[in-house]
Formats: structure tokens, C-alpha cells, sequence
């Protein structure tokens, strides 16, 4: 009994150090385990980290990278600003320089015009004054108005409403046609050119009818064609005049000179006379006109009958006008011209 005891004593121990020893081999295996997967999951941080740093390195340098050209684009913004602000300000001197040159071309622009519109005016008045053409005036002066348009300045619309009320009396005046009565008192003159006297007359008493008897011989036969020039000269032999008036007064020779050149004279007084509107000057001289054109020249001759007919023509015109001066116009362009040398 007492060696059985002993053997059971002896058997405790050692399992109590088996039992200790697996346990101590498993608190082994358990921190091999747990260092393996501890060093494991450090390697993985450390390659992560390792990447990022990388990757942080890259991007790190990707910032200076971009710092750098961000750095350069500044400067060259600055150098930029710098060029534009020195261009800004030379626009800005330029600017002045135009806005200079503007007022002086504005001002240069509007004396020019207002020196036009005078020449204008002078023009106008000179064709009123001197020629009586109140056609050539009118042109003149819507000319001027028109000159004056651009000029968007109170001063110049008041210049234009005085053009235009010398413009309205202009329309208002009677009209005559200077220049058709002119050319009428030349085609007299040229008529009175070829008019034969008193004296001269006999080859052409029957002038105009010969000359219709010759434009009527189209429906004549032969025999009447062969006795109408013997009939003419037979007429022609014979003349009849009335002797209830005195005889005409015969020209000592060389004395149709005089009278021609008198005539020429008298047609050019008349002239004159229509160009001054002197209605009494110019019909005295048609009617001097007229009575040495019937006592000393043929006034049976075609030139001479066409010549009467102008001279009655002419002589019932009235060409009384009285024009006016344009005075109002021409102070306004003194008052304008006087404005503009106080600006100055």
C-alpha cells in the first residue's frame, strides 16, 4: 500500500510538467504567430507607407515643379503688367494727343466751312447785284445751307434759319428769264446785222415772196413753171410805194457804219438795263430800237419783220425787281466768324 501511494506521487509531477510544457509550447507558438503577423503587417505598412512617401515625394516635387512655372508666369504677369500699364499710359498720352488734334480739326473744320459759306453768300450776292440771276443766287445759297449741315453747333443752325428766310424771300420774287432775254437781244443784234436800208432795198422787196412762190412750185406743170420767173420779173419792174409819207432819209456814204455800231450800242445799253432790272432804261432803248429800224432800214425784208416781232417780244417783259441785299445773311456770318475768334 505504501509503494502504490509513492508510484502515484511519482506520476503527478510529470504530467503537471508536460501540461506546463505544452502550454509553454503553445505561449510560443501563439507569439511566433503573433510576431510573424505583426512583422508581416509592418512590412505591408511600411511598403504602404514607403509608397506613399513616394508617391508624396512626386507629388512634392510636381508642387515645386508647379511653384516654379507658377513662380515664372508671375514674374512674367508682373512683366506684363508692367508692359501694359506703360502701353496704357502712352494710349492714354496718345489719346490726349487726339482728342487735341479733334478739337483743333473740329474748329479748323468749322472755320473752313463758314469761310465756304461766305465765298458762297459773296457769290450769291454778286449774281443778285450785278447779273440779277436770282437762279444762280437760290443755288448759291441752298449750296451754303448744305455746306452748314454737318455742323450739328446752335451757332450753325442759326446761320442755316437765316439762309433759309433769304432763301424763302429769293422764291418769292417774280421770275425772269435774264438769260432767254439775253439770248433773244443777241439774236436781235444778229438780225439787225443783215438788214439792209431804205436804200438798198429794191433786190429785196420780194424776197419772202419769191421765196414761197419758189416753195409752192412742187404742184405746178411745166408750162406754169417756165411763166412764174417771168411773171416775177415782170412784178419786179414795177414798184408800188405809198407817198402819204415823207420820203426815208437817205445815209450820206459811210453813215450805215455809224448807225450799225449805233444799234450795236443801243442792244447793248439794253442789256445792261435787263441785267439792272431798269425796265425804263431798257424799254427806251427796244423803242429807239424800233424807230431806226423803221426809218432807215427795209421793213419789208424777212430779217426785219422777225426782228419787229422780237422787239415787241422783248418789250412787253416787265423786268422791275427789286432784289434783295442779302445784308442779314452776311451779319450772321460776321457774327459767327467774330464767335469763333473769342473762342480761339
Amino acid at each position: 500500500m505504501v509503494s502504490e501511494v509513492k508510484v502515484t506521487d511519482r506520476r503527478k509531477p510529470s504530467l503537471l510538467s508536460n501540461t506546463a510544457l505544452i502550454l509553454v509550447v503553445i505561449a510560443l507558438l501563439t507569439l511566433a504567430w503573433q510576431w510573424v503577423n505583426t512583422r508581416q503587417k509592418f512590412n505591408e505598412v511600411e511598403k504602404t507607407l514607403s509608397q506613399k512617401l513616394e508617391t508624396y515625394q512626386a507629388l512634392n516635387q510636381q508642387s515645386l515643379a508647379l511653384a516654379k512655372q507658377a513662380e515664372e508666369r508671375s514674374t512674367q504677369a508682373n512683366a506684363r503688367t508692367v508692359i501694359l500699364e506703360q502701353k496704357l499710359e502712352e494710349s492714354r498720352d496718345q489719346q490726349d494727343v487726339l482728342q487735341t488734334l479733334y478739337d483743333q480739326l473740329a474748329e479748323n473744320r468749322e472755320a473752313t466751312a463758314l469761310a465756304e459759306v461766305e465765298q458762297l453768300l459773296t457769290v450769291a450776292n454778286q449774281q443778285l447785284q450785278l447779273a440779277g440771276n436770282v437762279k444762280s443766287a437760290l443755288l448759291a445759297l441752298q449750296a451754303a445751307d448744305k455746306r452748314l449741315e454737318p455742323l450739328n453747333l446752335p451757332r450753325a443752325t442759326q446761320l442755316r434759319e437765316t439762309l433759309a428766310l433769304e432763301i424763302k424771300n429769293l422764291r418769292t420774287l417774280p421770275q425772269v428769264d435774264v438769260m432767254s432775254m439775253s439770248a433773244q437781244l443777241e439774236e436781235l443784234a444778229a438780225l439787225c446785222a443783215t438788214l439792209p436800208l431804205i436804200s438798198e432795198r429794191q433786190p429785196t422787196l420780194n424776197a419772202k415772196a419769191a421765196l414761197q412762190n419758189a416753195a409752192d412750185t412742187t404742184h405746178l406743170n411745166a408750162f406754169q413753171k417756165v411763166a412764174l420767173p417771168i411773171w416775177d420779173d415782170i412784178k419786179n419792174l414795177v414798184t408800188v410805194e405809198r407817198i402819204d409819207k415823207p420820203e426815208p432819209p437817205l445815209l450820206a456814204a459811210g453813215q450805215d457804219f455809224y448807225l450799225r455800231e449805233n444799234l450795236k450800242l443801243r442792244l447793248l445799253t439794253a442789256r445792261v438795263a435787263l441785267l439792272q432790272h431798269d425796265d425804263e432804261s431798257y424799254k427806251a432803248d427796244l423803242n429807239a430800237i424800233n424807230m431806226w429800224l423803221n426809218q432807215y432800214y427795209d421793213g419789208k425784208h424777212p430779217n426785219a419783220i422777225q426782228a419787229f416781232e422780237l422787239i415787241k417780244k422783248l418789250a412787253g417783259n416787265n423786268i422791275s425787281i427789286e432784289l434783295p441785299q442779302l445784308n442779314e445773311s452776311m451779319a450772321a456770318v460776321n457774327r459767327y466768324k467774330q464767335s469763333l475768334e473769342k473762342n480761339d
